[in-house]
Order: C-alpha cells, then structure tokens, then sequence
C-alpha cells in the first residue's frame, strides 16, 4: 500500500507541479516509494524514513492549511493509520521496539491532531452578539399558513409560542403520513429529478399539499388522517423534473361549493381548482375546473413547461409563469406572467416583456412572445401598495448570451414590481448583467419593514444564487443598502459573446458570497482523490466570480444550485433578524461546440421548432445541448472519483443577519455527512462537516429556527439568538423542504416537514409527512 501510494504520489504529483501546482506531492511520493522499498530489506530503515514523511507531511499541511482539521484529513488521516498498521507489522517482526515506538507515537500524534482540530471547529461557533426582540413584539395571532412564507410578504415568521429554546429538546414525532406517491417504474432517480419539496398550507385544521406527480392532499392539521386525495392523472413520462412545491388557497366569499378552493397545476401546463372542503374539481372554473396554461404559447411539447411553485392568489388575482426546460433549445416556450380569476378561471392580464406595450391584449393568431425571462419562483406581494414582486430568469438558454434580444438583456435575473390588479410595470432591479452563468433569481423577496429617521421604511430583501442580498426600498426599486458596479472578467469567451464588465455588487449589507477558491481548498475523501481534485482545479479555469464560459473546463462557484436558491430566506420581524441557509457547492463547466457534442454522442441532431421532429433529449441531465446556438454545456458538480465533495467543508451554513446594523450575528455550520451518499451508500460517519441544504427555514415568536433542508436526513431546531442546534428528530428520507408550524386543534404547536427525499442532491427518497410536537401533558 505505502509503495502504490507513493508511486500514484510521484506520477500525480509532477503533473500537478508541471500544471502549476504545488510541488510537495512529488518528493512526498519519493519518500512514501522508498520507505516501502527499504520496508522489505531493512524494516527499521523503512519506518524512520515513513516517519520523516509524516512529519513533513504534517508542516507542509500547517503550511498549506493552518489549522482547519477538515483540511487535515484528506491529506493524513489515512497515513496515519498506515502508520499504525506499519508499526504493528514491524513490532511483529525484527523491527527494533524504539523504531515501532516512534513509528506508533507520531501516527497517533497526527490522528489526535486531526480529532482535535476537527473537535475545535465543530464546537466553535461563530456568534457575534445575540441579538435582543424588539419591544413591541409581535400581536399576530393568526394561527393559519396561507402562503408559502405564511403571509404574501414572504417572511415564514409564525406568532407560535409553545415551543422555546427551553423546551425544544423535548420535542416527539407527533404522526406520519405517507402519500404513496414515490418513483414509478421507469423513472430512473439519477436520470431525473423526483424531488419532494412541497411546503403545506394550512387554513383551519386542514393542511393541503402536493406531491411530485401532482397529486393534491388534504390532511386533518391535528392527526395527520387524510381527508381527501385529487390525482389529475397526467403522463409525466416526459418530465425531467417532478416537483410540486405547494397550491394555493382561495375564498369566494360565498356559500356552497367551491366557496374555499385549492388551486395548483398539472405537470403538463394545466390550471386547475379544486373544492378545499370534498377534493372536487370546481365547474366553474375555466373548462370543468380545468384552464389551458399553454393557451397562445405557440408549439409546446411535452415536458417543455409547467409550473413547480405554487400561484400567487392576491386580491383576486392568481398569478403565474411557469418552469422552462432549460438549457434545451434557443426560442423555448415564453416566460409571459400571467393572472387569472380565481372564480372563473378566466385571464384577467399578461405580463409579456417581449411586446412593446407588455400588457396589451394578443390579436388574434398571436403568440406570446418566445425564449424570454420566465418567473418560476415564489412570488411575494404588498396588498397595501398593490404590487407583487416576480423574480425573473434567463432568456434561454443559459450559459451562452450571444443571440438574447434587447428586452432579455435589460430583464434578466431581474427582480420586477407589477399591478397586481393590471400587471402594469412599476419598476424593476437587476442583480446581475448579461447572465451567463444561470444566477436567476429563484424566488421573490422578502418584505420587511425597517426602523427609519421617519418611521419605518418599507423594504426587501432579495436573496440571490451568488449570495448577495439586495436590500431595497419596495415602493420604488432604489436601494436602501449600497449597491455598486465592480469590474469582473470578461476573457476569455466564446464567439459573438458580449459579456458585461461590470456586475452590482451589494456594498452596504453583509455578503453570504463564499471566498473564491484556491488549489488548497481541494478535498477529497482520501489523499489519492484529494491529489486528483487539486489536479483538477488546476487544469480547469477559474477566474473566481463571473468566471466568463469559454471552450473546454472550468469551475463555476457558486453556481446554479446557488448559495441560496428557490427557499429564500426567513424574517424575524421581532428581533429584526434575517435567517438563511446557505450551500457552497462548486461545480464544473464544460463547453463544447455543437459539433464536438454531436459526435460524442452527448446529444442527436435536432432541425428546430417547426420542423416536425420530435425533440431529442440527451444523453444525461447534466447536458445542456442549447440547440440553435454553436456551442453546448455539461455542468456536473465538483466531484472526487469517490463521489466526495472537491471543495473542502463547511458545504452548509445557517447565518442570521441583523438588519438594523446590518451585520452578522452569528453563523454556524449546519448537518453532518450521516446521510451524504458517498460511494452510493448513506450510511458514514456523520462527521458535522455542515452539509448541502435544499429546502428553507423558518422561525417563530418563541425564539425558536425550524429547519430540514440538509443532506442528512434530520429536522432541525436552533436558537434564534445564537444559532445552537437544540433538537434534531430523524425524518424517514431526505427532508428537501419547508416547514411550517402552527397550533392544533389538541393545544399543541406541531412542526411538519415534507420528507422525500431530493434527487439533485440524491437523498434518501420517501413520501413521508412528517410532524413533531411537545409530549401531551
């Protein structure tokens, strides 16, 4: 073993030092090759020259990392069990016991190391001040969750106050339900993305969910017993993404049937509404309970739109834009706005950036307009002002701009105030330039008020996939922290690219933007993968933020996934504190032209929309073939051959920002490895590394963060004045979703999760419902 690793060190190491890397792995594997050789002819020899190595070995990583145990481990923790296992077969042969002695000693030494450093990290915790609750908390005693962030501002802040930081150990499973609704036959988990994100809603006792395939529950809030089951029964075969995040509820104000109604979509493009009281479909809305939302689309195939949020109902409007099969084709399906009567279905306006007067009515035989900026987020909304706030997309497809019109270029990853009652333009902010890099903004912002010279001041908070937090003025569009314009690189490019040299930049409000990478932060699950990830960084390119796409490979981080993506972040109106979870997940860009990719067999030929062809899908997932543009893009994460992350831990955070100071107030990393699928199993070590989140927080009165969302299959609560993790139950799968929590018709508080797993981040996949509560009394 001590010979293999030596000669892999000598011949991965010089490649490394010939890219430009560090030189150390060469001469470590000259040491390692000769301590195996002089092993078998002098024993003694052998070990004293093993030691030499794991005492350089151990400086050189002083020097290359510090003091970061995570740091530590890829590159010694096996040699230090070598040397153990070498100390223990010399003591067995003819080895002098003082050699072994010291082989065993300094082994131990570096493992102790690694345990301590590690240990070190773990219990830091990085709390600035705690912060202290306002003085006039919070009278809302509103005990439903009607929205996504329980009201339209988007802040996931309950009133509840049974469960606190003194009682939230005690927390037990309270019921489970299970909806039956997992992978079919033929649905392959790596070849598409079945995930289970949906965040219930809540009106009375009944909550009301969806599932992957559409279906929609209601359940009793206090038993979990199911109520009443809707399955729209549509063919998903050619969906590569099933997902349902949530419905929508509405009240007609009348009486009889259909006066509360459940409104979600199908997953192929269809509105419909259901009787919130039996499960029935509403006749008199659209066509049987049914709306077309492919209506003046233009040629639409299967798969190529739906809608994975939940509509906005406001002010008796319901509003929606869809989910774009990205990265397919360049004149996809539009990304039109629109809003409907949630009586009768009916198309109340639409919001199409790519017409001049965005709002007037299509004549007849018209279209909307094809390829722009859709909205497939969560939406937030101000009743008061009358405006709801869409995060917008990119024009497709992603990763090349060189084709995008005027209006996609001023609207990208844009976030923009409407009318909610005429879909009337009133301002819009955009958070990045020309993106190619796929930063769209994945959900609306959060709305708060903050204290002011003249009273408060209605703001937002927008969350972006780069971690820059936009803090605005939501009347108007005009920041309220700093925004400024800082030059990014531009070469090198592809063909007829025209890249933006400047990109806004959050100046006044903490950034959760991760450092940018060093060959030094590679990791690894061993010191073979770890060497192999360094090697890759260096012979891929990477410019730091804004990396431009050019041909061949490069590292994009933060990238799609995001450091926060469609779960936003939560608002503690009380104590005047923003809680987000954050990811830092690099991942690898390759370029290839459309004919390089074509005889790669990454994708077939394909003559366009109107041709009468099928569409062709690719190979894998991970392949944007971008047909109509020159170029292609396969974009997989930042993997070892082990399938360890590449880039070094913490992979998770939880951060909570003071919006009066606007500063941190504490972070601390969040999940463990338990459940992280290395190797294809999700039994490891939990080391608490913090790990990948997907899914969002939230927070309540009591002083208490409810969070699932990590890797590792675990709902958590923390302390909303420091971050301390108070209380974690184990979920039946991956728990890549948003709680809520609320009051039961028992006097308890409950916490409920969605737990089925997600399968971009490959978790453990159910179709659990989980809730956990305080034991009776």
């Amino acid at each position: 073993m001590t010979g293999i690793l030596g000669l892999v060190y000598i011949v991965l190491g010089a490649w490394l030092a010939a890219s430009g890397g560090s030189v150390y792995y060469a001469p470590a594997g000259c040491l390692l090759l000769a301590s195996a050789v002089m092993f078998l002819r002098r024993p003694s020899a052998g070990l004293l020259v093993y030691c030499v190595f794991l005492v350089a070995t151990a400086l050189w990583t002083y020097y290359d990392v510090g003091l970061d145990g995570w740091q530590w481990m890829p590159r010694l923790l096996v040699f230090g069990f070598l040397g153990l296992a070498l100390a223990w077969v010399g003591a067995a042969g003819a080895v002098r016991r003082g050699v072994c002695a010291t082989t065993a000693i300094l082994s131990l030494l570096v493992l102790a190391a690694i345990l301590g450093l590690g240990i070190r990290i773990t219990h830091e915790r990085t709390v600035r001040y705690q912060p202290v609750a306002a003085a006039s908390a919070t009278t809302d005693n509103d005990n439903d969750w009607i929205y996504y962030g329980r009201t339209p501002a988007g802040q996931r802040f309950s009133p509840a106050r049974q469960i606190t930081p003194a009682n939230a150990d005690e927390l037990q499973p309270a019921w489970t339900y299970h909806t039956s609704d997992t992978l079919r036959e033929g649905e392959d988990k790596a070849g598409r993305e079945f995930n289970f994100e949906t965040t219930p809603v809540k009106r009375g006792n009944r909550l009301y969910l969806c599932t992957p395939h559409r279906q929609v529950i209601a359940l009793d809030a206090t038993t979990g017993k199911e109520v009443w089951r809707f399955d729209p029964k549509t063919d998903t075969r050619a969906n590569e993404y099933l997902a349902c995040r949530g419905v929508a509820l509405y009240e007609t104000g009348d009486t009889g049937a259909c006066h509360a109604r459940v409104l979600s979509t199908t997953a192929d493009a269809r509105l419909f509404a259901l009787d919130a009281d039996t499960g029935k479909l509403c006749d008199s809305f659209g066509q049987g309970g049914y709306v077309s939302l492919k209506d003046k689309l233009g040629e639409v195939p299967p798969g190529f739109h739906f809608i994975t949020s939940q509509p906005l109902v406001i002010k008796d409007r319901l509003l929606l834009s869809g989910w774009i099969y990205d990265n397919q084709s360049t004149g996809e399906p539009s990304g039109v706005v629109r809003a409907y009567d949630p009586r009768t279905g009916e198309l109340a306006w639409a919001w199409d950036l790519g017409k001049s007067s965005p709002t007037a009515p299509l004549a007849p035989g018209e279209t909307y307009t094809r390829g722009t900026p859709n909205a497939w987020g969560t939406y937030t909304a101000d009743p008061a002002l009358g405006l709801v706030y869409l995060p917008l997309g990119n024009a497709t497809p992603d990763y090349y701009g060189g084709k995008r019109r005027p209006f996609d270029d001023a609207y990208s990853s844009s976030l923009v105030a409407l009318d909610i009652e005429t879909g009337q333009e009133r301002w819009h902010f955009q958070t990045v330039h020309h993106d190619v890099w796929d930063y769209d903004l994945p959900i609306g912002p959060t709305l708060v008020d903050l204290p002011g010279a003249q009273g408060p001041v209605p703001a937002l908070v927008q969350t972006t996939k780069l971690g820059q937090l936009f803090v605005l003025d939501r009347r108007t569009g005009k920041p309220i922290a700093g925004v400024e314009e800082r030059h990014v690189p531009t070469d090198p490019h592809l063909e007829d690219e025209h890249l933006s040299p400047t990109q806004p930049y959050s100046t006044g409000f903490p950034s959760l933007t991760p450092p940018d990478l060093k060959e030094s932060n590679a990791w690894g699950a061993t010191p073979v993968d770890h060497l192999m990830c360094r090697l890759e960084f260096k012979r891929s390119r990477y410019q730091g933020q804004y990396t431009p796409p050019a041909l061949g490979k490069s590292i994009a981080y933060p990238a799609f996934d995001g450091v926060v993506d469609w779960f936003g972040a939560s608002v503690d109106p009380t104590r005047h504190l923003l809680i987000a979870n954050t990811s830092y997940i690099p991942f690898v860009m390759e370029t290839l032209t459309h004919d390089d990719a074509l005889r790669q067999g990454l994708m077939k030929p394909w003559a366009g929309w109107g041709s009468g062809q099928p569409y062709p899908k690719p190979k894998e997932f991970a392949v944007g073939p971008q047909y109509g543009l020159p170029f292609v893009t396969v974009v997989n994460p930042w993997l070892s051959f082990l399938d360890a992350p590449c880039a070094a831990p913490p992979w998770g955070k939880l951060v909570a920002i003071d919006l009066v100071s606007r500063k941190i107030a504490w972070e601390e990393p969040v999940g463990t490895t338990r459940d992280m699928n290395v190797l294809g199993i999700h039994t490891n070590a939990p080391l608490p590394t913090g790990i990948y989140t997907m899914g969002g927080n939230i927070v309540t009165a009591g002083g208490v963060i409810f969070m699932g969302a990590t890797a590792d299959d675990y709902l958590r609560a923390f302390d909303v004045t420091s971050g301390k993790e108070l209380w974690k139950g184990r979920l039946d799968a991956g728990g890549q979703a948003t709680p809520i929590t609320y009051i039961g018709e028992d006097g308890r508080q409950y916490v409920v999760i969605a737990a089925g797993g997600h399968g971009g981040l490959r978790t453990r996949s159910g179709d659990s419902v989980q809730a956990f509560a305080l034991p009776r009394r």
